[in-house]
């Protein structure tokens, strides 16, 4: 028997990155996997791929800026699946590196509205249904500067910081119904993103490898095993499970 074998994964930001990673872990791990990601072309693809594979994914598109498309989001895996099993809130932005005095009141808003609103009211949706359901996992996946804020990446940490508080409260309210909620805080991963401003800004990747122990980034597959245990059921409520390479211990 697989790890997830037949169990309903809706995994955020499904389509690339961290969140490509997962959506094929998970799909190798027996799940019936549900891609959101704002392309529709990115998610049927992937979900195809899957298939392909031998696995079961459909691929739905949902910018979760947007709380229409979170709304038709849920209705589509209810009209599909019934129910979800494990919610993995991966889908964020970063838009505004920066010093806070140049930053605009529009990129707040942007990122406030993918990184923390959304999450919150996907969360907040499903969790009668996983609780009509007999329980679930929730994970959000936020960022080791949520934990440690860096200068001129303050809307990000800042929105960030704010789903991990979600994270707590949303375990507190949702553990009489069996659902556990709790966060990931990544650093340093090869990704989409990571790897766009590798190229963008010189000595980013040399300064990502060496604030951590390990000094090197890790590969997008490694988010898994830390993803595969919260996912579990294992008796985890509440906490953020930091898998930064020794980011945080070099502080």
């Amino acid at each position: 028997m697989k790890k997830f074998q037949d169990k309903v994964v809706l995994i955020t930001g499904g389509s690339r990155g961290l969140g490509k990673s997962m959506s094929l872990g998970f799909a190798r791990e027996g799940a019936k996997v549900i891609i959101a990601s704002r392309k529709q072309e990115n998610c049927t693809a992937l979900a195809n791929s899957i298939v392909e594979q031998g696995g079961q994914a459909i691929g739905i598109a949902a910018n979760t800026g947007k709380t229409e498309d979170i709304d038709s989001l849920i209705e589509q895996v209810s009209a599909a699946y019934g129910t979800v099993d494990i919610l993995v809130n991966n889908a964020g932005t970063n838009i505004a590196f920066g010093g806070l005095s140049d930053l605009t009141p529009e990129q707040f808003d942007k990122m406030y509205q993918i990184n923390l609103r959304g999450p919150w009211h996907l969360a907040a949706k499903l969790a009668p249904t996983m609780a009509s359901n007999g329980g679930g996992s929730i994970i959000n996946i936020i960022t080791v500067g949520a934990l440690r804020p860096p200068a001129l990446n303050g809307f990000y940490a800042a929105t960030k910081a704010g789903l991990e508080a979600l994270t707590k409260v949303m375990a507190q309210e949702w553990a009489a119904d069996n659902i556990r909620v709790n966060a990931i805080a990544p650093g340093p991963y090869r990704s989409d993103l990571v790897d766009a401003s590798i190229t963008a800004i010189p000595g980013f990747e040399e300064g990502m490898r060496d604030s951590t122990l390990l000094k090197r980034i890790a590969e997008s597959d490694e988010i898994l095993n830390p993803v595969f245990y919260l996912a579990s059921e294992a008796n985890t409520t509440g906490i953020t499970l930091i898998a930064d390479g020794g980011y945080m211990a070099g502080a």
